[in-house]
């Protein structure tokens, strides 16, 4: 058993997390962040180590300067224990005993408990029973378990023979969800899976539908963003040859034109949100949202995934957003949790 102090110390060591199979781009984005960094696979296509020559305040200082576009989040290894050298009935008070030394950290704030299990982990102890044997800890040292809005989290990641541990604010971390996994519950009559994306884009980009007044979306069938937008009290322009979900055809603030965006032109400053979440190639993306950028008010908002259908998908990312910028600031390049051969741009028109 190990407890570390990533504060003071000079080499810091993490662990990253990815969607899966984008593992790779997220290790190399870490490399090219923090100089001399080194960086290893810890379980097969999401999750990897890293070791940082920096102490904690510097590393994540650097991460922070070029948010990451596929470093989904990020886990300090503060304390770590060898599952294959502990007795079972010794795993729980070890790792109660690492959580109490963080004493200091924890005292007087919202704490939340984060358990994450890779396959094939040795980790003895379900979730539910980790998190109320460390419910009582929390208790003792004098923090508030809060697991819905914490101040800081205990992650806690057991993988192959190992459990490792660490602490960190939800900035810090990059998110306040196990592993930076958002998880919404799906409603009974949701349209599309796609929903969660544009969810999770108000979330990842401190967004707020309900300030935007009309909204186009292109290639919106069969109707997963559009559906969003209108329970947010915003009016929308639909844009797809497709066929809409029959739920929102007669909605009185949905405009449905059943073309191909291509061939719409709209007066100067007609929208002030525009979403696009279609399967064209990068390019062709581009250029349509490019056609349709006088149809948006100055300021106006703009949310677009760029599917990564290429072999290098950090190039296609470099040459869309160079091609955006010649309209819109692009503010974050960000792949979701949500998002699958693809990523989400936060734009807004220039003025």
């Amino acid at each position: 058993m190990s407890f570390n102090d990533t504060d003071n110390k000079l080499v810091t060591t993490w662990i990253g997390t990815s969607n899966t199979g984008y593992a790779p781009l997220a290790m190399e984005e870490v490399r090219r962040s923090i100089d001399g960094s080194a960086v290893r696979i810890l379980a097969p296509a999401e999750t990897f180590i890293i070791e940082s020559p920096l102490n904690r305040e510097e590393t994540l200082r650097q991460l922070q300067m070029q948010p990451p576009v596929f470093l989904r989040h990020i886990q300090p290894i503060d304390g770590s224990l060898n599952l294959t050298e502990t007795e079972e009935s010794a795993v729980l008070p070890l790792l109660a005993n690492i959580v109490g030394q963080a004493q200091e950290i924890l005292r007087g704030r919202r704490t939340a408990v984060h358990v994450r299990r890779a396959e094939g982990c040795a980790y003895p102890h379900s979730v539910f029973d980790t998190k109320t044997s460390l419910d009582g800890v929390l208790r003792d040292i004098g923090a508030t378990a809060d697991q819905r809005s914490p101040e800081i989290i205990v992650s806690i990641y057991a993988v192959k023979d190992q459990l490792y541990v660490g602490f960190g604010t939800p900035d810090e971390l990059m998110s306040d969800w196990p592993g930076g996994a958002i998880r919404f519950q799906r409603e009974e009559e949701q349209i599309s899976r796609a929903k969660f994306k544009l969810l999770e884009a108000e979330r990842a980009f401190g967004l707020d539908y309900t300030q935007y007044r009309e909204a186009i979306d292109i290639g919106a069938a069969p109707g997963g963003w559009t559906s969003l937008l209108l329970e947010r009290g915003v009016s929308v322009t639909a844009i797809d040859p497709g066929a809409m979900h029959p739920s929102l055809r007669n909605h009185p603030k949905l405009t449905y034109l059943k073309r191909n965006a291509s061939e719409v032109k709209f007066k100067p400053n007609t929208f002030d949100l525009l979403v696009c979440d279609m399967s064209w190639s990068p390019m062709q993306m581009v250029k349509l949202v490019l056609d349709l950028n006088e149809s948006l008010a100055y300021g106006a908002t703009a949310i677009v995934t760029i599917k990564l259908m290429h072999r290098k998908p950090l190039q296609t990312i470099r040459d869309v957003i160079a091609k955006l910028e010649s309209a819109f600031i692009v503010h974050r390049a960000k792949q979701l949790f949500h998002n699958r051969e693809e990523i989400t741009l936060f734009m807004t028109k220039q003025y």
